[in-house]
């Protein structure tokens, strides 16, 4: 099974993220920031991987520690959970639009980390939720689950809707990524041998 389990505990986070790569999509993610948890259940539910999340974060300060934090961890899950990519498809993309928005997502679960990440959103908050705390999720998680990761936003003026649309394209990259390739599957998907 392609599951994994990280704790990480500093002085502005106490996390515990348990995945399972061939799960169906459950979720349980508690952070004490709503908007956030949403996100986070968009990604379980549209990539498939069953998530649960526990973070106890310094919210009095802000949402930033926390949403990087979980960002690292979730991060750190994944690549422990696919361990040497044996058989995964390895790329893969999406286009989702979300009412105005319409976002793409193209990753590469490579072990090489890198964002690119063209997305504008127009507002400073979604709610209480600081906007530009959701670039700072995917970098950690690109950072740390080892993607090469590029999200596009094509269209959109609704910041809800644009951020939930990246979550859900990144989820669904994702779920394509890391499935087998039947024809592959035990096989490195790299000509070196190795990711």
């Amino acid at each position: 099974m392609r599951s994994a389990t990280i704790t990480r505990k500093t002085n502005e986070t106490d996390i515990s993220v348990e995945i399972n790569l061939d799960g169906t999509g459950n979720y349980s993610n508690e952070t004490g920031i709503g908007f956030f948890d949403h996100m986070l259940d968009q990604l379980a539910r549209h990539s498939l991987i069953d998530m649960t999340v526990r973070c106890s974060g310094d919210l009095h300060i802000d949402d930033h520690h926390s949403v990087e934090d979980v960002g690292i961890a979730l991060g750190q899950a994944l690549s422990q959970a696919v361990g040497d990519k044996k058989g995964i498809n390895r790329y893969a993309s999406c286009l989702l639009p979300m009412d105005d928005a319409l976002v793409r997502a193209a990753l590469d679960i490579s072990g090489r980390p890198f964002l690119v990440w063209n997305v504008d959103l127009p507002t400073a908050k979604i709610g209480t939720f600081d906007t530009e705390l959701v670039r700072e999720f995917f970098q950690a998680i690109s950072t740390h689950g080892g993607l090469t990761l590029h999200v596009d936003q094509i269209h959109g003026f609704n910041s809800h809707h644009i951020a939930e649309a990246a979550f859900k394209a990144v989820a669904r990259a994702l779920r394509d990524a890391l499935e087998t390739d039947p024809r592959k599957a035990d096989a490195i998907p790299s000509t070196k041998g190795a990711l």
